[in-house]
């Protein structure tokens, strides 16, 4: 993903990373949630783990777009990517 402003390229970076890997530790979520339900067991340990990805994850794309402008955390929502 291209950043608006050349200076804000590193952030932004990271940010589209860690929104990646957001978006892949929930289909992991989605999938264990599946296979959860057919079990009828809640507290499932795998679904518990891939939960607390997601929660770190996107705390940590929380934090790398709070250092950005508006205009480029704007661009970042709008992308293919969220």
């Amino acid at each position: 993903m291209k950043a608006i402003n050349k200076k804000n390229q590193a952030m932004v970076t990271k940010a589209s990373n860690w929104l990646i890997k957001y978006y892949d530790a929930n289909d992991k979520r989605d999938i264990a949630s599946d296979n959860n339900e057919k079990d009828n067991d809640e507290d499932c340990k795998i679904w518990r783990g891939f939960n607390r990805l997601c929660e770190k994850t996107f705390d940590k794309y929380e934090d790398c777009i709070a250092y950005l402008p508006k205009r480029e955390i704007k661009n970042i929502e709008n992308s293919d990517l969220y």
